[in-house]
């Protein structure tokens, strides 16, 4: 095997550089946004950020420029509209696992991996609003790509969030891919499925891997379409989410609230590719796992 300490370069390039900080404007922007939200309902709660570096491989604390192994800043809040939001951004380099390498993208033969990205997961208060999940990303390999996608998770579903919430998506999709909806959305409803419940786990959204960057060209068709989905979301769930939150609720359906979150721990922790990749690379455990709500029963 190729010895990876002359592989694994430690600045980033132009590309990269974009990427991360693209993907950490949309956290900035996204956490004032559901600040903004809590503050009209009231509350003055914020996000609190953490910091953490990766060390794996034998390389040092720090970021990829400095030769380490790069991090990234868990950011979450606590509120009363957002029970619990976690909004992660991320940029780490260095070497899979030979066994994991063989299962990702361009790795097979060269384990070196750089990655940017941000997640994020909202679990909210009120059963009448949904939650939501978003991630999107850049990876590099051998190979160069974008991922990513959203996906609504409401305890009590409504079509008008519902249609709002895919037609916010199908409209970024068809400004940039005949095709994209329907491959996109077929591939979340095939994605976010819970084969031991045989359900899905909420009302779908969109889902993309491997848009692949082998030219400049094709670096920033793919980059604009992710950035499209990243502006997509910013602009339909903050929406939803002023449209039911101050709906009342009763006991019973906060029950139910907290037994339909089950599902959305059995996922995450038994199918989810984002949390099995998080733990393959060294990530930090509370970032990865935040996730998961704050508060669930199983029936």
């Amino acid at each position: 095997m190729t010895d990876m300490t002359t592989e694994i370069r430690p600045a980033l390039d132009d590309q990269q550089q974009a990427a991360r900080a693209w993907f950490e404007s949309l956290r900035d922007r996204i956490c004032a946004e559901f600040e903004a939200i809590e503050r009209e309902a009231g509350s003055d709660a914020s996000f609190d950020y953490l910091s953490w570096w990766r060390e794996s491989d034998g390389q040092s604390e720090g970021p990829i420029e400095q030769g380490g192994g790069g991090g990234g800043t868990r950011g979450v809040m606590k509120g009363k509209v957002f029970e619990k939001v976690g909004v992660n951004v991320s940029t780490v380099g260095g070497a899979f696992a030979p066994e994991f390498a063989r299962t990702i993208n361009g790795a097979e033969d060269n384990p070196a991996f750089f990655a940017t990205g941000i997640s994020l997961v909202a679990h909210m208060a009120n059963p009448h609003v949904p939650a939501v999940h978003m991630n999107t990303r850049f990876l590099v390999t051998t190979k160069r790509w974008f991922g990513g996608g959203a996906d609504l998770n409401p305890p009590m579903p409504y079509e008008e969030d519902k249609a709002d919430f895919h037609g916010a998506f199908k409209a970024a999709c068809d400004a940039h891919g005949a095709d994209y909806y329907d491959r996109f959305s077929k591939w979340a409803d095939d994605y976010f499925y819970i084969p031991h419940r045989q359900v899905h786990r909420g009302v779908g959204g969109i889902f993309y891997d491997h848009l692949e960057c082998a030219d400049d060209s094709a670096f920033d068709a793919n980059f604009a379409f992710t950035r499209a989905v990243g502006e997509a979301f910013l602009d339909i769930f903050p929406r939803i989410v002023r449209r039911r939150m101050g709906l009342p609720w009763t006991p019973a359906e906060e029950a139910h609230l907290l037994e339909w979150r089950s599902r959305y721990v059995e996922f995450n922790l038994v199918y989810d590719r984002g949390t099995l990749f998080g733990l393959k690379t060294g990530g930090n455990i509370d970032a990865i796992l935040m996730s998961l709500p704050p508060r669930v029963t199983w029936g």
